[in-house]
């Protein structure tokens, strides 16, 4: 998939250099995509060669800066700030997480840099890339561990 090219929504404020949490910034640059996690219940199975696992009700990800499992997937109910991954809405029914300040996570950096679906109108994000859910199961069929997701 060298070079594969679709619309997608960005971040409110455009593709930059992330600076902090809240910043409605995409991170420029290139990025492994880590695993996928997705709604069996809305998807059924998908054929991957990247690791994936399914959303559960209970399932969210830490966006506090102030807790140890800031950027990270964690499991509700939780004392700190968190974005829940099982919603009504379809963004989240397909989710590749991105390596976006994982090693080392620095607090306040900015957190939860996904790929997902994107609302209608290609509505901007608060920082993530976002597109169509029939081109995102499109890439999903292509990409493998080594895969290199390029946001420039």
């Amino acid at each position: 998939m060298k070079d594969y090219k679709v619309k997608c929504a960005v971040g409110k404020r455009g593709i930059g250099i992330k600076k902090k949490e809240g910043d409605f910034i995409t991170p420029i640059g290139k990025f492994k995509i880590l695993f996928m996690l997705y709604r069996k219940d809305r998807v059924g199975s998908i054929k991957s060669k990247i690791n994936k696992f399914p959303i559960k009700k209970n399932m969210a990800w830490c966006n506090d800066p102030d807790s140890k499992f800031y950027n990270k997937l964690i499991n509700l109910p939780s004392e700190y700030k968190y974005e829940k991954l099982f919603r009504k809405e379809n963004t989240y029914d397909i989710i590749l997480v991105l390596n976006f300040n994982r090693s080392p996570i620095k607090a306040g950096k900015g957190s939860a840099i996904f790929v997902h679906v994107a609302k209608k109108n290609y509505k901007p994000t608060e920082g993530c890339i976002a597109l169509k859910k029939k081109n995102l199961k499109r890439i999903i069929e292509k990409i493998n561990k080594k895969t290199i997701f390029e946001v420039c």
